[in-house]
């Protein structure tokens, strides 16, 4: 946050959304899941977050960053936002995540140097030390374990090529239709909408084996939504805003 933005008690929903980097879609879904309200309201209704809404917040994108979905953050969240212990246990889960995440990074970088080092002397590297690099960026990018990534390779061969273009068709469809409803302002409760997203998971099933690799998923979206949209025909925050409309389906009674 800026000094400006620090130097106040209070934020509107704009101010907080642009302070903290997330969108007021995601606000107004964290709000109407009861997962983050406003603390306070204007006289004509209108939100009003406090310091207690941010260290609030950032629980929940921590708690985010490490895989933990929705549904559970919220019991995760029981504790008040100023319990210390409650925010230490998050801070260092949080880290203990983006430690291996630095180590991870750090081992590509020193096959990537040693590559470098091998043409230094004239030399190519070999296909297999081009192979193994690629192998470490996968694991990196995707965000699975080595025994999700099996699972994942072992379903995409027992569904085929053609089912497996079957479902892209299909996904593309999926992505079209829930766009036309968050333009048109379809309630995320609405049938029609509950029906869709069911479709959109009914199809995500096809790939995953179990709710922590869809967690996975989730994640590396989460985190890389910039560079995975980046070859899709819809802007980055058109798909960020259909996730949360889609998120809201999911969980509406």
């Amino acid at each position: 946050m800026t000094e400006t933005t620090r130097a106040v008690d209070q934020w509107s929903i704009g101010q907080f959304a642009k302070a903290c980097g997330v969108t007021v879609r995601t606000l107004h879904h964290y709000d109407e899941i009861g997962l983050l309200p406003a603390s306070q309201r204007t006289v004509a209704g209108h939100r009003r977050y406090t310091g207690q809404d941010v260290r609030r917040l950032y629980r929940i994108r921590a708690l985010q960053m490490i895989g933990l979905p929705l549904a559970d953050i919220a019991a995760t969240l029981e504790p008040p936002p100023d319990d210390l212990a409650s925010m230490r246990t998050v801070l260092e889960s949080q880290l203990m995540h983006m430690r291996r995440q630095a180590e991870q990074i750090q081992t590509v970088k020193d096959r990537i140097l040693d590559l470098l080092s091998r043409i230094d002397v004239a030399a190519m590297p070999s296909a297999e030390q081009f192979m193994s690099t690629l192998e470490m960026i996968t694991v990196l990018e995707n965000h699975f374990t080595p025994e999700q990534r099996q699972n994942l390779a072992d379903r995409r061969a027992e569904l085929g090529a053609s089912s497996i273009e079957t479902a892209k068709i299909r996904w593309v469809a999926l992505v079209e239709e829930g766009l036309r409803y968050v333009s048109d302002g379809t309630p995320a409760s609405d049938p029609l909408v509950r029906e869709w997203a069911r479709a959109w998971d009914e199809l995500g099933s096809m790939f995953h084996s179990g709710e922590q690799t869809k967690t996975a998923a989730r994640a590396m979206w989460q985190e890389n939504a910039a560079s995975l949209s980046a070859g899709l025909p819809w802007p980055t925050e058109q798909l960020a805003a259909l996730l949360v409309y889609l998120e809201e389906a999911r969980t509406r009674p």
